[in-house]
């Protein structure tokens, strides 16, 4: 007696039936607490705001924050046919990615482990006039 179980699909989690884009930039070479700071910028804010303060901020992990935003964006408009100027960014989060491990040479022939940590960030955004209706 199993039952077969099927994962929703990734919009579904994300988005469910509400119109709206998402973006997901995978296996970003940086460490996702580093990225959480800059992904806790811009989290609420409309997509225009969001891209200036990103576009500004002095944290190296702007940079692809900034371009899962435009990307995010750029499907809003072009998949889903939204207007840029009623998007906000709805969601943001940042998961961890694989860590690869190296090794540092250390005194009497030991080692020690380096973890170079990745990221993956996630993006969703909806026009803003959906959220005042619900």
């Amino acid at each position: 007696m199993t039952t077969k179980y099927e994962r929703p699909t990734r919009r579904e989690a994300l988005l469910g039936d509400r119109p709206g884009a998402y973006a997901i930039a995978r296996h970003v070479r940086m460490t996702p607490q580093k990225v959480r700071r800059v992904v806790d910028l811009v989290r609420g804010l409309d997509v225009d705001d969001a891209l200036t303060v990103l576009r500004y901020a002095p944290q190296a992990a702007s940079e692809p924050v900034y371009k899962c935003v435009a990307s995010a964006v750029a499907n809003a408009e072009n998949v889903e046919s939204l207007r840029r100027d009623d998007l906000y960014v709805s969601q943001i989060f940042v998961d961890e990615g694989v860590t690869l491990r190296r090794i540092r040479a250390r005194a009497k022939g030991s080692a020690s482990r380096i973890l170079k940590r990745a990221s993956h960030i996630t993006v969703v955004v909806e026009p803003r006039d959906m959220e005042k209706g619900a």
